[in-house]
């Protein structure tokens, strides 16, 4: 049986390295970076620009470096229009939503109220 693969939203990692995380919490990021887990080319772009202490932008880009990072294609693109016609949630989130569908990815996040309304869309929430 293939293990899941995940799609790790920015705010998961950001709470991971603040250690804003419950053990369960913790439980699920870990389990997530032990199989196949990936970020959005937004993610990384976030990631990059959020304003972190030095520590924990090393970490950041070395996190980057050893996870899969999931580029806008073509496929993406049309999936991401397709979401915000229909639910009007905010570009980046569509594109998270949409390189999740497209990979068939879990999406772990704290950002229920974005994404709870997208039919298809695996949500695994760390905080819960």
């Amino acid at each position: 049986m293939e293990r899941p693969q995940y799609l790790i939203d920015t705010n998961v990692i950001i709470d991971y390295l603040e250690n804003k995380l419950s053990n369960s919490g913790l439980a699920v990021i870990n389990e997530a970076l032990d199989t196949k887990c990936s970020i959005s080319i937004i993610t990384k772009i976030e990631l990059l620009v959020f304003n972190a202490p030095a520590e924990h932008y090393q970490l950041l880009k070395n996190f980057i470096n050893d996870v899969e990072i999931i580029d806008l294609t073509s496929a993406v693109a049309d999936r991401t229009i397709a979401i915000r016609k229909l639910y009007k949630i905010k570009l980046p989130d569509a594109i998270i939503a949409a390189t999740a569908l497209v990979h068939k990815f879990a999406l772990v996040t704290r950002n229920i109220t974005d994404f709870k309304r997208i039919k298809g869309l695996k949500i695994i929430n760390p905080h819960l």
